[in-house]
């Protein structure tokens, strides 16, 4: 290994490389454009992001400068023995990568120039969970030709002029992905003998035989990566996975070459890449994510940071994309409360020392073309990683290459059916668009229903469900009318959006309305709003002769909000999370919450952040990411190990009493991977009591509360002076057009499905709304759908699922 400590005392000594006398004519295609000039074969909406990048002559040019960064989505396949599968008695066991090979295929057919796979170990002990994804043997390297021959059939369009024909062939590389400590398996190793809080399994030290081995494995799963087509591979090296716990001092107490002082601890990361390159030559993309703000203590500091970026430069690395934080770290890196490009700061911060020459890659919360150009724009980075945001749209390149941004369904970073879905096994998909990872199941293709077949179809509200339901129904041949009895669409959408964190939500919004408008355009959907729609004028329309007449109706008209039954609830003092978010009413300045679940959440961080005065609700663009960086503790300065600073809290507009009849923690159902942020929120603003164990008494004369707190003998009486009560006490499906058609015994009720919160109420499960509108959208037509069928029609559960749920029952 070449890089040595004094690596580290020299990294402020080389710079201006980027500069040098000697750069190529096709070296200066990479260089920014002078903002004064847009050449004609640049790209007039989005110039920046559509600039050909140039990785020399063994690689030749990347067609823009947006990489899809590498995410689990459980299409990768598996490791479960073939006696095993049978046992599962699994709907999908994903032995073969057909599935992958369309997902990243329709995303290449979107313009996306280079790819990465989602994170597949080199060995058993690697894992990601029980038998997940490897490539170690020639067996599983031949299931990946179907992948890498796909996407290389895919001609992406671009500006440079090095190609001939105007296209670059499709692009994909391999993300080598050893856990480490965060293996949710017991074989599970790292550089010391360590358990991460993430994982039920104590990790074992690698002995210094095994980490020699353990670089073997790599370099054996890149070369057979190669060999099934692969144009590159990415090495994961961040997010607190094996490499990255190498790094630091945090989990690192060996004392032979591996560890020590950083010379030692960047050896396994080095030799990786190094003998990798050796193995693989000159014409193999290697990609290194490097993770540049650990965001936990005892974490690398920016001087290792800058000796790895240029030690990983040495031996041949292609791309350093950046890597942010720990899945430990407690704080926010990939959620929606997080302000898009927060994070891009440091990678400039590293590209402005111009230390190395390789291009530097910007990732973290960036969904829009103008997110992008910007943050190319301004020097950030070379490069651009977005992950989620190609499940939500997978042709947001193209679209954004065509000027159509508004087209394009944003991601909003919710989580819920990407990264939550990750953690236990299931296959990902996306709450935004539920065909994301289900291509081959969920095929939307316009004016496809027969015309003997078309329906015409009415569809009783305009929250998600039914505007997934109206806008795939419409699209794929239906005859559509929308009716709503507000004046705009979207639904309990409507509230979410005004929540601080949930900005996003807004372009869910937009997206459905350009999509309703535009299939209204067509002439095949009719949008009646500020209508109210009875069990009267559903039978009327049922039976009629006329061009009015329905086929088949969808109620989709969400939930209505449970009231506890508490005496003096009829006191001016009680609200209802739908006064607070909707009506917007004005509330006091000490505020009990009933009902600690999402909504309880939601409004306990609303009412915290915004007062009476200040009622329009902000954009995603206008959330100010230095505020978001100062109030949860992170260093622009990097000047500590791990990124970490002290948290600056505003003054919240409140003061919060938040409670729940449920023993234990409040938010425990909150999701997987956000909830813990939701409640972090609350509690750091050392403005919000939680109280769990209560039973609610009585609401007084003056509007208070009274309650009594927990049994037996720990049992206490309270009385909570405040201003207002808000009820959040959760929802009751809204069923009343399908329980009216049922009970009339009538032939209306064989016509009527009932989808979303109104079929079954949950915490507002945008996510099984959407799904279950659009693929109750693409089979209505068929007789065999009855009303009640709805339900079923849900995603197969795969075998990787079912192994996590074995395992988790073994490890409580």
């Amino acid at each position: 290994m070449r890089a040595t400590s004094a690596r580290i005392a020299s990294a402020s000594c080389r710079q201006c490389r980027h500069l040098r006398q000697h750069t190529t004519a096709r070296q200066l295609s990479t260089l920014p454009l002078d903002d004064n000039r847009i050449e004609a074969d640049s790209n007039k909406y989005y110039p920046k992001m559509f600039e050909p990048l140039y990785l020399g002559e063994h690689i030749g040019s990347l067609p823009n400068r947006v990489i899809m960064g590498s995410m689990h989505t459980g299409l990768e396949g598996h490791s479960i023995p073939r006696l095993v599968l049978p046992l599962l008695n699994a709907q999908d066991d994903h032995t073969d990568l057909t599935e992958m090979a369309v997902y990243f295929a329709e995303r290449a057919k979107g313009g996306c120039g280079l790819m990465v796979t989602g994170g597949i170990s080199p060995n058993r002990q690697g894992w990601v969970g029980p038998f997940a994804s490897k490539l170690s043997t020639e067996t599983e390297r031949d299931k990946h030709r179907v992948v890498t021959s796909m996407v290389h059939s895919i001609r992406i369009p671009t500006y440079s002029p090095d190609s001939p024909d105007g296209t670059e062939p499709g692009r994909i590389c391999l993300q080598i992905l050893h856990t480490g400590r965060y293996a949710y398996h017991p074989f599970a190793v790292s550089a010391s003998a360590t358990k991460s809080p993430i994982s039920p399994f104590p990790a074992k030290a690698l002995s210094t035989s095994d980490v020699k081995a353990t670089i073997a494995d790599f370099v054996t799963c890149a070369v057979l990566a190669k060999e099934a087509g692969y144009d590159g591979v990415e090495v994961m090296g961040s997010e607190g996975y094996l490499i990255n716990q190498f790094l630091v001092p945090r989990t690192n107490q060996r004392t032979d070459e591996y560890g020590g002082d950083f010379a030692n601890r960047m050896r396994f990361a080095v030799e990786i890449v190094e003998e990798t390159r050796r193995a693989c030559g000159k014409d193999f993309i290697i990609i290194f994510r490097l993770s540049m703000l650990d965001l936990v203590k005892d974490g690398s500091s920016w001087t290792e940071i800058k000796a790895l970026a240029q030690a990983l430069e040495d031996v041949g690395v292609t791309i350093i994309n950046t890597g942010i934080g720990w899945h430990e770290a407690r704080v926010p890196t990939i959620a929606t409360s997080v302000p898009r490009g927060a994070f891009a700061f440091v990678t400039k911060k590293l590209r402005d020392e111009q230390i190395v020459e390789v291009p530097l890659c910007t990732t973290n919360r960036i969904n829009a073309p103008t997110t992008i150009e910007a943050l190319l724009a301004d020097g950030s980075s070379d490069l651009v990683s977005m992950a989620r945001p190609f499940l939500a749209d997978p042709e947001i390149v193209s679209k954004s290459r065509e000027g159509r941004a508004d087209d394009i369904n944003t991601c909003i970073a919710c989580n819920q059916a990407c990264l939550d879905h990750a953690f236990v096994g299931r296959t990902a998909s996306c709450l935004v668009n539920p065909q994301a990872c289900h291509e081959t199941e969920l095929f939307i293709e316009p004016g496809s229903v027969h015309e003997d077949k078309r329906l015409n179809i009415g569809v009783i509200g305009a929250g998600p469900a039914g505007m997934a339901f109206a806008n795939t129904a419409a699209t794929i041949g239906h005859n559509v009318t929308l009716f709503d009895r507000a004046d705009q669409i979207g639904g309990q959408f409507n509230m979410a959006k005004r929540i601080p964190g949930k900005e996003e939500f807004h372009e869910t919004i937009r997206y459905f309305s350009g999509q309703l408008n535009q299939r209204a355009k067509e002439g095949k959907l009719n949008i009646q709003l500020r209508t109210e729609m009875t069990y009267d004028e559903m039978d009327r329309r049922s039976n009629s002769d006329d061009i009015d007449r329905i086929d088949k109706w969808i109620v989709a008209t969400g939930v209505d909000p449970r009231v506890p039954n508490i005496p003096g609830l009829d006191h001016p003092n009680v609200l209802s999370y739908i006064d607070v978010l909707r009506n917007k009413a004005k509330v006091g300045q000490k505020v009990a919450v009933i009902g600690a679940g999402g909504i309880g959440f939601d409004v306990s961080e609303y009412l915290l952040h915004y007062d009476d005065t200040d009622d329009r609700d902000k954009r995603p663009n206008e959330v100010d990411a230095d505020q978001f960086l100062e109030s949860w503790g992170v260093d622009r300065s990097n000047s500590d190990r791990g990124g970490l600073a002290k948290e600056r809290i505003e003054n919240p507009h409140r003061e919060i009493i938040l409670m729940q009849r449920k023993k234990g923690k409040l938010g425990a159902g909150l999701g997987k991977t956000t909830g813990w942020i939701h409640r972090s929120t609350l509690l750091r603003s050392k403005r919000v009591e939680m109280i769990p164990g209560v039973s609610y008494d009585k609401v007084d004369e003056n509007g208070h509360l009274h309650v009594t707190i927990g049994s037996g003998k720990e049992r206490q009486s309270r009385v909570i002076v405040v201003d207002n009560i808000i009820l959040c006490a959760g929802q009751i499906s809204n069923r009343t057009l399908e329980d009216e058609a049922k009970n009339a015994f009538g032939g209306l009720a064989s016509k009527v499905f009932t989808i979303g919160g109104a079929y079954e109420a949950g915490e507002l499960d945008a996510k099984r709304a959407i799904d279950m509108g659009t693929r109750l959208a693409l089979r209505i037509k068929e007789d065999e759908i009855e009303p009640g069928d709805q339900g079923s029609l849900g995603a197969d559960v795969g075998a990787e699922e079912k192994m996590f749920n074995i395992l988790k029952g073994i490890s409580g």
